[in-house]
């Protein structure tokens, strides 16, 4: 089973990366790929730029790499209640290629914060558009003041209650 796993921030100390990368981790025999976002920066887009250049090449390499999963991890970072920019323009580029751009593949969707909310409010956004673009999102999980619940050194939820109910969704659900 191969697990593309992501980060929806270009932040190169991203905690969604942390988190997504440790989740993924969490599946049985699973081949995780985890991907950065910084490795597909394009041009913010509009249609008039569409029309100039056409369908970019960086975002038929990510819909590529989505199309290869079995399974996606996806931890959404939350700039002022919604999408970072950088996952929006990928999904803005990705989404005019191909509709469907998550494949309908199962998805475990995740976000997290350094507030106690962990990212709730881009969570529901994502909860309610990201099926209508292709997402089969089997479950959610919110991990909220990330600081305080994730241990950077060892890459892992310090939170033993967190932990294990993070474990059990997967378990139920995948």
């Amino acid at each position: 089973m191969k697990i593309v796993a992501f980060g929806g921030s270009n932040s190169k100390q991203s905690i969604n990366k942390h988190f997504a990368t440790y989740a993924a981790s969490l599946f049985e025999n699973a081949d995780v790929e985890v991907l950065d976002l910084n490795d597909y920066e394009m041009p913010l887009f509009s249609v008039d730029l569409e029309k100039e250049i056409g369908q970019h090449e960086t975002a038929k390499a990510f819909l590529s790499k989505i199309a290869s999963a079995d399974i996606l991890v996806v931890s959404l970072a939350e700039n002022n209640g919604n999408y970072s920019a950088a996952f929006k323009n990928l999904f803005d580029w990705s989404s005019r290629i191909k509709k469907e751009v998550f494949h309908q593949k199962p998805m475990l969707l995740l976000a997290t914060a350094p507030g106690p909310r962990g990212g709730a409010s881009v969570l529901e956004i994502a909860n309610n558009a990201l099926p209508r673009y292709g997402a089969q999102i089997k479950a959610t999980f919110s991990l909220p003041t990330f600081g305080a619940n994730f241990d950077l050194q060892e890459n892992k939820i310090s939170n033993v209650e967190l932990d294990k109910e993070l474990k059990d969704i997967i378990k139920s659900n995948f």
